[in-house]
């Protein structure tokens, strides 16, 4: 903890000084453009990758990356969604998975959690990949915890259509939803393509979204 306070006094110093116009400016408002859904890994920071500055993305991040489906019981990522949808009015959702994903890895290979009943719960909302992921065949336990990793993306983006909100805005063509996968190693990014079902490399498919283009939710 020690690290971590020198190292803000230092933002406080230097960072925060060179940049006191910007945040001069956020201090009474934000407008980000895009909602950033990402795992709480400590190897995935999505200002980092994106080289975003402070007010430029509404980030989430909890375990798995998950997005439980719309209920009747709303709960902490229903709530920033629909804030940063309906509120904020944000035109892109990113949703990104990340290689060696812990929460993935231990869904992938049936790893008991009942020591951990909380995490457990919670990782049931990716029930739906975990089925299909299950339904193929893989080479290798690596090439299984990869595969689990893509399925729920593409999963988490079918539970987030479920809101009210997301499904309004993309019915009224103002928001675009984009699947991606983080690896770690080698820096790049898997982008799901909404056209194919396929995952390509966002390098040099800028363009890709979640989304058919054609298509209305």
């Amino acid at each position: 903890m020690k690290e971590v306070i020198e190292v803000f006094l230092k933002f406080q110093r230097e960072a925060f000084v060179e940049r006191s116009e910007l945040f001069r400016q956020l201090a009474t408002r934000q407008n980000p453009r895009t909602l950033f859904i990402s795992c709480s890994d400590s190897r995935l920071v999505p200002e980092l990758i994106t080289q975003r500055e402070p007010g430029d993305l509404f980030v989430i991040r909890n375990a798995g990356n998950i997005v439980p489906s719309f209920g009747p019981e709303p709960g902490g990522v229903s709530a920033s969604v629909e804030y940063a949808v309906a509120a904020l009015g944000v035109e892109d959702i990113v949703i990104c998975g990340h290689s060696d994903c812990g929460a993935m890895t231990a869904i992938a290979s049936c790893q008991c959690l009942d020591h951990i009943p909380t995490v457990a719960t919670w990782l049931r909302y990716a029930d739906a990949a975990k089925v299909v992921n299950q339904a193929y065949p893989h080479a290798s336990e690596g090439e299984r915890v990869s595969s689990m990793v893509r399925e729920n993306v593409i999963a988490q983006l079918t539970n987030i259509k479920t809101h009210p909100c997301v499904a309004l805005a993309l019915e009224q063509g103002r928001l675009k939803l984009h699947g991606w996968v983080y690896d770690i190693a080698s820096g790049c990014i898997d982008a799901l393509d909404g056209e194919t079902r396929r995952f390509i490399p966002l390098a040099t498919n800028p363009g890709v979204t979640a989304t058919p283009a054609a298509s209305r939710f």
